[in-house]
């Protein structure tokens, strides 16, 4: 009998469940993984029930154990995700999962980091290659040679043309079009509905059709509290 991996999601907001119901897909199809539940920073969740599942605790919790297990982050926030997974990777009992639904459709030649959550209805075609802890939400599509580099979030329904490439710890909103070759700075975000024509620099929020910049963020420490 085939062993499962102990599996833990963080974050029991609707993308977690959504993340739970996507373990489970892949579990009909193939089983591989033994959900144990949510964690949560939120104190006051700890102990209630999403439907079958317990949140758990937080991440202290995760940290405790002695056995291997694995984790996900399904959190929307690309800079919150970064700040957890960067305290959670300095154990050496954590490991992270790839998490594919059986529903999206890929080829041989694509490549994704761990800790990814693909989600269904996502199409990636060729020589597409995505970093570490992405979320590729609902029915999006990666075309040719796109690259996204860590920590992006993209919302559901994004078209991300060819050659296109993605800088880490940015969110692309939901239903956004981004044209071929455009280059995207890191920490940028990119509201739902853009249409993305010309390049974006780093740490700018753009919105419209053609997409504009509106925004230009203050750079915190990018290490500090979850």
């Amino acid at each position: 009998m085939k062993k499962l991996k102990p599996l833990y999601i963080i974050g029991a907001g609707g993308f977690g469940r959504e993340t739970s119901w996507l373990v489970e897909r892949i579990n009909r199809k193939c089983e591989e993984w033994d959900f144990k539940g949510f964690l949560d920073e939120n104190e006051s969740l700890h102990g209630e029930h999403l439907g079958e599942y317990t949140i758990l605790g937080g991440f202290e919790y995760l940290e405790k154990l002695q056995a291997d297990v694995w984790a996900v982050m399904a959190v929307g926030s690309a800079s919150a995700r970064e700040k957890g997974i960067a305290r959670l990777e300095t154990f050496d009992h954590i490991h992270f999962a790839t998490l594919i639904d059986p529903g999206a459709e890929l080829s041989d030649s694509v490549s994704l980091g761990e800790g990814t959550i693909l989600c269904a209805g996502t199409i990636a075609t060729v020589n597409v290659k995505t970093g570490k802890h992405n979320i590729i939400n609902l029915n999006c599509t990666l075309g040719h040679d796109a690259v996204l580099e860590d920590y992006v979030t993209l919302y559901p329904g994004v078209s991300v043309s060819g050659a296109v490439k993605i800088g880490r710890v940015s969110e692309i909103g939901t239903g956004a079009q981004i044209i071929q070759g455009i280059h995207i700075g890191s920490g940028t975000l990119v509201g739902a509905g853009a249409v993305v024509i010309r390049h974006m620099e780093d740490d700018v929020t753009a919105v419209g059709n053609p997409a504009h910049v509106i925004k230009r963020h203050v750079i915190q420490n990018q290490f500090g509290g979850y």
